[in-house]
């Protein structure tokens, strides 16, 4: 029987729903469950794929291709369960499934209405593509009181009376604030979020009380009180100095215990926690440290990062050190002298990004850590950049470009028309909508033998997940490689460059695809493993 757990959040927004989603999902697994994670998104975008960074944070991609919110990145690092395209939905999608089911005559002519179709439509995605999990967590995004979020609201509401308390969960995570002139912490802002949740029709199992001291038992009491839920189901969210550190305190807390009562669980048996023991102290009492520059243009919102910065920590969780991140805007190198921003870290790394801004730049911190030796690694974007660099400075195509900029004599990347994905041909046009129409999700890159690449990965072929609509220009590997770079891996058909290295180079690797969208606390991702240690060795000679 597979039991629904709603997360909703309530007073302020970024309270952190998705972690408290991800760390709940590793409590129950931890005690032998089955579990899937899914996220309800009340904005109107069909999906966060046109979205800036900096109004959504990055884009999480699984390995069928769906472009999702990037809690979903906390989802898999946290249990090790791939998302899916079902794990993923929004008001846009919800309402485009309506609106074409409406032009097809499927409603018989009827009104259509928010209810019950549009509810409908959302229950029907709550409880899509499940088979033997034990618990669908589903987190509601928002806000309690937006109105955007109210039909997702509704279906809960709608769900929790046709499955009854034995199948359904509601959880509300709000904020108690500490009002330092007062010198207290103040109650109220959650007594009123739970208020407006009940006026919808949602009475919380448990309340999760995000807060940055010890909650004291008197308020404790209180908010039970005034919120009609147990004491006991009253669950301190407590600040950590680690994401890692999250199920721990939870569990501390109380939290997987209260969810098994709930459901008439047995809670006898203690779950095994003792993989984040070892990480939390990992991260607490590294022995050493070093400094990586990630070069971007979107670096004012770490957000925009959040997989990246995940990967490189869990890199220097297998080195055991310390990752400190430079954050630098490529912009700047256009004005200002490179070697003074980076004579100074232990690794390069230039993730992905669009458009034309700060390009230069990255080409340019591509050049300081090929000349100097310094530890490099491009990601989609990156890898680009370094090969244009490498086009310009090495053999001397001082015009190459890439279209994505616009018309040049000199395409070193370009646009993709047309490429394989399983057993079907993609294609694509340059006036095409641009949403959802990337090479997006898990595709197979074959190795070269003897290279870097295929000692870090200790494999022939590999699968990673991709989100571009440019690629190198495979007319140019010849000279690329008499050059010394060196396409250390091609797509299975040959034509698609996935991969370059310098074999003369301490490190320098550039991957097409997004290794960080794989990488998890447990299972760090082999390039970063890999690139982390090159850092540490750099450190040692600087």
């Amino acid at each position: 029987m597979t039991r629904f757990i709603f997360i909703t959040g309530g007073v302020v927004s970024s309270l952190g729903k998705g972690l408290c989603s991800a760390s709940l999902g590793a409590l129950l697994q931890a005690r032998g469950y089955k579990v899937r994670l899914r996220k309800l998104d009340p904005y109107l975008n069909v999906d966060p794929g046109t979205m800036s960074p900096y109004q959504h944070g990055e884009v999480y991609v699984t390995d069928d291709g769906a472009e999702t919110d990037l809690d979903l990145g906390h989802y898999e690092r946290f249990t090790g369960v791939p998302s899916r395209q079902t794990d993923s939905v929004t008001t846009g999608r919800i309402y485009s499934t309506v609106i074409a089911k409406e032009r097809r005559g499927d409603y018989l002519g009827g009104t259509v209405q928010v209810i019950p179709h549009v509810t409908d439509a959302i229950k029907e995605f709550i409880q899509a593509d499940v088979t033997d999990e034990d618990f669908i967590l589903c987190e509601i995004g928002g806000t309690v009181g937006d109105i955007e979020s109210l039909p997702f609201l509704e279906a809960i509401r709608q769900l929790g009376n046709e499955l009854g308390d034995e199948r359904t969960l509601f959880m509300h995570l709000t904020l108690i604030p500490f009002i330092s002139a007062a010198g207290e912490l103040k109650t109220k802002p959650t007594q009123h979020s739970v208020k407006e949740l009940l006026g919808l029709g949602i009475q919380p199992d448990i309340l999760m009380c995000r807060i940055d001291r010890p909650l004291p038992a008197s308020d404790r009491r209180k908010i039970a009180l005034f919120c009609n839920v147990r004491e006991d189901a009253v669950i301190p969210a407590m600040d950590v100095d680690t994401i890692y550190q999250v199920p721990i305190s939870y569990h501390d807390e109380g939290l997987d215990r209260e969810v098994c009562k709930h459901f008439k669980l047995p809670i006898y048996k203690e779950p095994d926690l003792q993989r984040w023991y070892d990480i939390v102290e990992r991260v607490r009492r590294p022995e050493g440290e070093v400094t990586i520059a990630v070069v971007g243009k979107y670096v004012q919102l770490k957000d925009a990062y959040k997989s990246l910065s995940e990967a490189l920590e869990h890199g220097g969780i297998a080195n055991n050190v310390k990752v400190k991140l430079d954050w630098i805007d490529s912009e700047i190198f256009e004005r200002e002298d490179v070697a003074q921003h980076l004579e100074h870290v232990h690794g390069i790394l230039v993730p992905g990004g669009f458009g034309e801004r700060g390009a230069e730049g990255k080409i340019q911190a591509a050049k300081f850590a090929r000349e100097r030796d310094v530890p490099y690694f491009g990601i989609c974007f990156g890898m680009q950049m370094a090969v244009i660099e490498a086009a310009r400075n090495i053999i001397g195509l001082t015009d190459a470009s890439t279209t994505e900029f616009g018309p040049t004599k000199t395409p070193v990347v370009g646009l993709m028309t047309e490429w394989v994905k399983g057993n079907e041909v993609q294609r694509r046009t340059e006036g095409a909508d641009k949403g959802g129409t990337m090479r997006l999700g898990a595709y197979q890159c074959n190795l070269k033998a003897g290279t870097k690449v295929a000692e870090i990965y200790g494999e022939k072929t590999i699968s990673e997940r991709h989100r571009h609509r440019y690629e190198v220009n495979i007319n140019y590997k010849p000279q690329l490689d008499k050059a010394g770079m060196v396409f250390c891996g091609m797509s299975p058909d040959g034509v698609l460059p996935e991969m370059v290295e310098y074999p003369d180079h301490p490190w320098f690797i550039g991957v097409q695809f997004h290794p960080e969208l794989k990488s998890k606390p447990h299972e760090p991702h082999p390039l970063f493993t890999s690139f982390i240690a090159a850092a540490v060795h750099q450190s040692r000679l600087v």
